[in-house]
């Protein structure tokens, strides 16, 4: 018996020093207060408003024709930076947060599917007055950036894509892929190891992702409620009808893709310029070495393309044919 009494004591000890050790972890991967990730992210540029109940963080900056920026999955707004530098000069930029990300936090209603982000969209492009612009996203903005164009050619001048994530989440939908209920621990214990992780590793060059942008993408993860919502984002989101979408694009596009983007391959480019069946006219541009985070990776160099093709000066040499 003596020895159950010394097993006992063993599990004892090790279960004491179990819960302290979750007890440290949850200290340690607490999340950031709202008011102390304001305080970091915000600027003279920074606004919120509230739409149909939700707390929208955006920034309005620039003047001249009006373009609004749409940020990716586990992203935030400041991720257009290179972009705003560039074109502000030229043209009104807004781009904000959507639900789950950045400073705007969880959607109160706990709603993420494609048709409550896509009607939180279209309320926030009225509340700001944007009457006729051109809209770009970069891969889960890009997925909505197509739905809203789509729906509201009327509104838009043109379409920008880089690196869209749209045929990638048709092609997981179709393999039924889902988010494992192992993930849920994110909630609790999300190690900084894991941001430098997802960026770095979907880089072309991982050299170009710079401590900086894994600490503002860490630190708006951690902002207080973000990752529930996340986790509850990526398990609404759906592409499988994605080819219909695309279809029924009848605005000017121009496409910007990473040729070393491991995450939504090159490959999908071609596919994609031919789903554009409606389109009036559609540019594609490649660029070597650059992965999926575009922006961090070669934002700037990419920005002035875009000013070049929506002033009309890009000259037709560095752009890819459209396969048509």
């Amino acid at each position: 018996m003596q020895w159950l009494r010394r097993a006992g004591k063993a599990l004892a000890w090790i279960g004491a020093v179990a819960a302290i050790a979750l007890l440290v972890a949850l200290w340690a991967y607490r999340d950031l207060p709202i008011a102390e990730a304001e305080a970091k992210y915000t600027n003279e540029f920074s606004r919120f408003i509230h739409i149909d109940g939700a707390r929208i963080h955006y920034r309005d900056e620039g003047s001249g024709p009006p373009i609004l920026l749409l940020h990716a999955n586990f992203s935030n707004l400041l991720g257009w930076d290179p972009w705003v530098e560039v074109l502000k000069s030229e043209h009104r930029i807004v781009r904000f947060d959507f639900t789950a990300f950045g400073l705007t936090g969880p959607d109160p209603g706990g709603d993420y599917s494609n048709e409550r982000t896509l009607a939180l969209l279209e309320k926030f492009v009225d509340a700001v007055q944007l009457k006729r612009f051109a809209i770009a996203g970069t891969s889960f903005g890009g997925s909505m950036a197509l739905r809203y164009s789509a729906r509201h050619p009327e509104r838009i001048e043109s379409l920008i894509l880089l690196n869209p994530g749209a045929l990638e989440g048709r092609a997981m939908a179709q393999a039924g892929m889902r988010l494992p209920d192992a993930a849920n621990i994110l909630e609790y214990i999300t190690p900084r190891a894991l941001t430098s992780y997802m960026l770095r590793s979907r880089a072309g060059d991982p050299q170009r992702i710079s401590e900086e942008h894994i600490d503002r993408w860490y630190d708006l993860w951690m902002r207080e409620g973000n990752r529930a919502a996340i986790l509850a984002r990526l398990r609404a989101y759906s592409s499988a009808d994605v080819v219909d979408v695309i279809g029924q694009v009848r605005v000017p596009v121009l496409v910007l893709w990473g040729e070393a983007n491991t995450q939504t391959p090159i490959e999908q480019s071609g596919e994609l310029m031919a789903l554009l069946t409606a389109a009036p006219s559609k540019r594609l541009i490649t660029y070597p070495g650059v992965g999926h985070p575009a922006l961090e990776e070669a934002g700037a160099s990419i920005a002035k393309d875009v000013g070049a093709w929506l002033d009309g000066s890009l000259p037709p040499s560095i752009t890819e044919p459209d396969g048509d």
